[in-house]
């Protein structure tokens, strides 16, 4: 398949700079994706086309401060380190920017001198292997020094941090949001607890991988970044005992889906208490196993996330209400608007 099959216009002016005053106060474009049909609605008609018996499953991942600046020890210049993925023992995959000034043995000072960073190797697309050095715990040094990793195309300042994350976010580890959940409060997930609805939980640290361009010519050259996930034993079986008694399982954003059927693809549909990190690239022809819809947002032309939603609703039905989406100016992409496919 050609990467081009997945384009289609966006005006610029409908990428959404900022969230709404209100998480639910979002629009809802609800599409059948067998038949195609669409239906405008407000995100809080959600619990109009859920039921009892149906199981959301929510990530519960927390975006860090992901997102350090410091400068280039003996020369004062300038660098922002982006961090991508834990390695373990104080290393990090980060993304650099100026590369050019950062080769290995590189040390990067951060909150005079309170975290350094040492560049030990190059990765590609312009990621640094760095090894962190500090006194005290890490995560209270990130807290103090870093800042929110807004996705590029947010040119707007964020005046509430908490907004870039969902109510539900539990776990730390992600360089950007699971959107999705974004429009969810506490109180509209209690209102579909209220009816019978049942909400589980996993956990994807979602890296900035997902977001990036796919350089390759055909969906099929192109290779995802992994990402760590987690599925406690009670989640597992309260998604399995959904399934068993004919209740549907609708994922809230890409992410739960991507952890969903990674788990499920290993287990012949089933669901197991898992950790371990996945790459899993869902595009056309994929056969889903556990989920049967997805809450999602918007997303980038051409990009593997909306080969996921083409995956589960049709390459023609996905762009024909993306269309439809643009000509009546719905809100595109981290802030912006949401879908439901049933």
């Amino acid at each position: 398949m050609n990467v081009n099959d997945f384009d289609f216009h966006l005006p610029e002016e409908l990428i959404a700079q900022n969230p709404l005053q209100e998480r639910t106060g979002s629009r809802l474009l609800v599409l059948n994706k067998r038949t195609g049909d669409m239906e405008h609605r407000t995100f809080t008609d959600l619990k109009h086309y859920l039921k009892a018996g149906d199981t959301l499953v929510l990530n519960d991942t927390r975006v860090i401060p992901a997102r350090l600046f410091g400068v280039k020890e003996g020369t004062g210049a300038h660098i922002e380190v982006l961090l991508l993925k834990p390695l373990g023992e104080d290393r990090w995959e980060t993304l650099v920017r100026p590369g050019k000034r950062v080769k290995p043995g590189t040390r990067i000072v951060f909150g005079d001198h309170l975290l350094i960073a040492e560049c030990e190797e190059s990765t590609e697309v312009g990621g640094r292997i760095v090894r962190f050095e500090y006194e005290g715990i890490f995560n209270e040094l990130l807290d103090q020094l870093g800042e929110m990793p807004l996705p590029p195309y947010i040119k707007a300042q964020l005046e509430d941090s908490e907004r870039y994350q969902t109510v539900y976010a539990k776990h730390r580890g992600s360089a950007a949001a699971p959107t999705a959940g974004l429009h969810f409060t506490e109180e509209y997930l209690e209102e579909l607890k209220a009816m019978g609805v049942q909400l589980a939980f996993v956990t994807l640290h979602v890296g900035l991988g997902t977001f990036r361009p796919v350089a390759a010519d055909t969906v099929e050259e192109h290779e995802m970044h992994s990402e760590f996930y987690t599925l406690t034993e009670e989640n597992a079986r309260m998604i399995n005992e959904t399934k068993a008694r004919g209740g549907r399982i609708i994922a809230v954003g890409t992410t739960s889906c991507r952890t969903l059927e990674t788990i499920g693809q290993k287990h012949g549909g089933k669901l197991v208490a898992a950790e371990g990190w996945t790459s899993i690239f869902i595009y056309p022809g994929y056969e889903f196993r556990v989920i049967d819809g997805l809450v999602t947002n918007f997303h980038l032309p051409k990009s593997t996330l909306v080969m996921l939603v083409s995956a589960l609703a049709g390459r023609e039905n996905i762009l024909r209400a993306y269309n439809e989406a643009v000509e009546q100016k719905y809100r595109f992409f981290s802030f912006g608007d949401a879908m439901l496919i049933l």
